[in-house]
């Protein structure tokens, strides 16, 4: 990590589901520990789907994030190899040339789970992502 700047990545497949939970968590989180001019986010997905999962949609609306308007979106490597942290959800292996950190989260999929997993799957991004934060709060 230099020049005090860090970039995020969050991928996944589809960009549905879990990278799109995670990145409406690592801009929470950006914005309340005043890090907007340090920490760029990326996300996207290998193969995004359409649009995002819709329980995906139903489930962060109750934390208070509007995911109706994403729109899933390709990632390339490029793209991925200017990251400092790479999260992928459990779902790809990626292969980065660059001195990128990749850490797999290893998350179930929201898609087609019950309400009551999908919640838990969230909870799981929702501390991944502050643990992240607060990884970067301590190097900063």
């Amino acid at each position: 990590m230099t020049d005090n700047s860090i970039r995020l990545g969050f991928v996944c497949v589809q960009n549905a589901g879990r990278s799109q939970m995670a990145t409406a968590f690592a801009e929470r989180e950006r914005a309340e520990r005043g890090l907007e001019d340090t920490v760029d986010i990326v996300t996207g997905g290998t193969y995004p789907a359409d649009e995002v999962h819709d329980i995906v949609v139903q489930l962060m609306d109750e934390e208070g994030f509007d995911l109706s308007e994403r729109t899933p979106r390709k990632v390339s490597t490029d793209e991925l190899n200017d990251c400092d942290i790479v999260a992928t959800m459990g779902c790809s292996t990626l292969e980065l040339d660059a001195d990128t950190d990749v850490r797999d989260w290893a998350l179930r999929d929201p898609d087609g789970a019950d309400e009551e997993t999908a919640r838990e799957i969230r909870e799981e991004v929702r501390e991944n992502v502050r643990a992240l934060f607060d990884e970067l709060e301590a190097e900063l």
